[in-house]
């Protein structure tokens, strides 16, 4: 069996972890910047959410070009244009300068994180699809821990200016690495006008995105609600990311020699269960539990359904399998997060994780209704 952590993967691996560490700095930083500019919260929304439409916009067309033009070029450059945009935010006076950066970091993200993603998934044998995206895929789950934390710490202890660099400077760290990594591609044989989507990709893409409204959810709500129930939200994710790293260790090697399915259908009932946990508790105990419940769910259907996607297109397309998956995601994450967020302030946290739950039981459905046909697309895929 061909080896997986090669130097190749394991350089792109960290890569996209220091990027992706870099981009969470933001996450709970960029809200009090936009209030120290003296923005308003309708504007702290605006700009938040024009970086995922950035994304979600140009990540197709950034999809179909990797297939055509190869991968390092977009890691460089969008990686390059990441950085400086990073550090240009301590030069933002206004909110509608802030806009204006936010908008060309969106559209590195989309460029770099798209196009690492597809070069790593050259480097990973086809035997050990699931278990190469399961221990890529830890990058971002790790960052997502790691990077908020910093953040908070860095504009305590220095300033907005300081977190800023320190952002900057992973993602140049994240730009050395990934720029000595061979990149060989298999250029798609297609030459007529521009394909942004392949259909046999859709089953796929609706389950991702019912699963992402549940993620927005967490990732929204599970701050405020922690603190509700008198548990520090760190708690959570801390608990989440060690059961999150535990499943990956077999997930994906479960789905490599059995199928998908034997992970997917026990993931996605897992991820259900985490939900009504939460709506269920009022402490310590099911906060941690349903952490524990979400990590072991979501935690190995993700990399899972990326490794489906990939499957069900020709090996000449796989950026616009990872453009296609991402978008997904994000938009799910994005509409959830609005979604849910009506149902809290109407209805209450209870209600919030039940309707998540219904989200996730939607997403199993769409795969159990599809499977099948799935299964056929990823033979005559693989066999083209």
């Amino acid at each position: 069996m061909k080896p997986l952590f090669t130097k190749s993967f394991v350089s792109l691996t960290l890569s996209m972890f220091f990027l992706s560490t870099g981009f969470y700095f933001l996450l709970p930083t960029m809200p009090l910047y936009i209030k120290e500019l003296g923005g308003n919260e309708s504007q702290v929304g605006l700009v938040i959410g024009l970086f995922t439409i950035a994304a979600v916009i140009i990540r197709p067309i950034v999809g179909s070009l990797l297939d055509q033009i190869g991968r390092k070029s977009f890691i460089i450059w969008g990686l390059s244009l990441f950085a400086i945009t990073m550090y240009s935010y301590t030069w933002a006076s206004s909110i509608l300068l802030l806009l204006i950066f936010r908008v060309l970091h969106g559209i590195s993200w989309a460029f770099a994180s798209t196009a690492i993603a597809t070069a790593v998934t050259d480097t990973i044998p086809e035997q050990r699809r699931g278990e190469g995206m399961g221990w890529f895929g830890l990058s971002g789950t790790l960052a997502m821990a790691i990077g908020p934390l910093l953040g908070v710490w860095l504009i305590t202890e220095q300033s907005f200016a300081g977190t800023f660099l320190v952002a900057t400077l992973l993602v140049l760290i994240a730009l050395v690495g990934s720029s000595m990594v061979k990149m060989p591609f298999q250029k798609s044989s297609y030459t007529g006008r521009m394909r942004l989507f392949e259909k046999a990709l859709l089953p796929i893409t609706f389950t991702v995105f019912f699963l992402a409204f549940v993620y927005g959810g967490i990732v929204t709500f599970i701050p405020l609600f922690s603190t509700s129930v008198q548990v520090n939200p760190g708690l959570f994710f801390l608990v989440y990311a060690i059961a999150l790293t535990f499943v990956r260790f077999f997930s994906g090697r479960i789905a490599d020699r059995y199928g998908e399915a034997y992970v997917l259908i026990p993931g996605l009932l897992v991820t259900v269960a985490a939900m009504i946990t939460l709506a269920s508790t009022a402490g310590l105990t099911g906060v941690v539990a349903g952490a524990i419940l979400f990590g072991f769910g979501f935690g190995s259907a993700h990399p899972v359904l990326q490794a489906v996607a990939l499957r069900l297109v020709r090996p000449d397309q796989k950026g616009m399998a990872n453009a296609s998956f991402t978008t997904a995601f994000d938009l799910g994450l994005g509409i959830g997060s609005i979604t849910l967020g009506w149902i809290s302030e109407w209805s209450g946290y209870s209600a919030l994780f039940l309707v998540a739950a219904v989200f996730g039981a939607v997403s199993l459905a769409i795969y159990l209704l599809t499977a099948k046909q799935m299964n056929q697309k990823q033979e005559s895929a693989q066999e083209a």
